[in-house]
């Protein structure tokens, strides 16, 4: 069935939950990919495009229903770095959506597949572990002028929707509710959180508020996080904005930015997805750490619904 005869509004239409992919970069490691730089999994859209189409399709087999992108880290001032002009940057911006379309295509499902283009947050491109911590030190004008050209781009590529997403501060999100509006796509929200707060430390009902009345955005939630901190922060969610919630926390393992190494074990347990869906996730997928196995298991609990 084709993503574009079935608008992705219809996923949160009814009263069931959609099922989101996992990590895009755990099988892009396992394929043998290198994302040791800056570019991370965005360096595969130019020198490994089929192992992304395996990766999408790999979930899209295991029951997602949606698949982000691989353009989480795809800027032009990242592709800049690294020596790829302002065109090849946007060839490769635009081409994480066609990657995505062509596994949908290829897994044949019997059901509506749809295309999040993931647009991540500033300090992604840094690529310092800041995008753990937001306060970058820019305004949100600057915010925003960093990250319209991008979303112009993979807007124009087609997805059924825009996925802002790890976004820590709210600040950030600010620039990019200015920046999705206009673009005719729909988008989601998504903060990477600690607790009860954006991990730049500002109270989530606060973060949550600012998506409220903005039309473009059709979901809000969180993502890379913890899977014990989901719940609480789904209720907050759907309580301040009265949007569709959207979920996908990392395994439970943590990120250690200096090492560059996934520490701890993983928590995340098919037990908590009734727990979400109770408290208001429509969408609900993993980030980090979370691969196929956990996909089906998820879309397996979502079935037993």
């Amino acid at each position: 069935m084709s993503s574009a005869s079935v608008p992705f509004s219809s996923a949160l239409a009814g009263p069931g939950v959609t099922v989101l992919d996992g990590g895009l970069s755990n099988q892009l490691a396992a394929a043998g990919c290198e994302l040791g730089d800056a570019l991370w999994s965005a360096r595969a859209l130019a020198e490994a495009p089929e192992a992304v189409v395996a990766a999408h399709r790999a979930y899209y087999e295991a029951g997602a229903s949606v698949a982000i992108t691989a353009s989480y880290q795809a800027t032009f001032e990242g592709f800049a770095a690294h020596g790829i002009d302002h065109p090849r940057a946007a060839e490769l911006i635009a081409l994480s959506v066609e990657l995505a379309r062509t596994a949908a295509r290829e897994a044949g499902a019997d059901r509506p597949l749809w295309v999040a283009a993931s647009a991540g947050p500033y300090g992604a491109m840094l690529a310092d572990g800041s995008e753990y911590r937001g306060r970058y030190g820019l305004s949100v004008a600057e915010l925003e002028a960093f990250h319209r050209p991008r979303l112009d781009v993979l807007a124009a590529a087609g997805p059924d929707a825009l996925a802002l997403e790890t976004v820590p501060d709210a600040d950030e999100a600010r620039a990019l509710l200015r920046a999705v509006r206009g673009l005719g796509v729909p988008a989601w929200l998504s903060y990477s959180v600690e607790g009860g707060h954006t991990r730049a430390g500002q109270p989530l009902e606060e973060a949550f508020a600012l998506a409220a009345d903005v039309d473009e955005i059709v979901a809000v939630g969180v993502n890379c996080c913890a899977p014990q901190d989901v719940e609480a922060a789904v209720r907050t969610a759907a309580r301040v904005t009265g949007k569709p919630v959207v979920v996908y926390p990392n395994s439970g393992e943590r990120w250690d930015a200096g090492a560059r190494a996934w520490t701890g074990r993983a928590t995340f347990e098919p037990e908590l997805i009734e727990g979400w869906r109770r408290a208001g996730a429509r969408l609900i997928g993993g980030c980090c750490r979370v691969g196929p196995a956990a996909v089906a298991r998820i879309a397996a609990a979502v079935r037993d619904v």
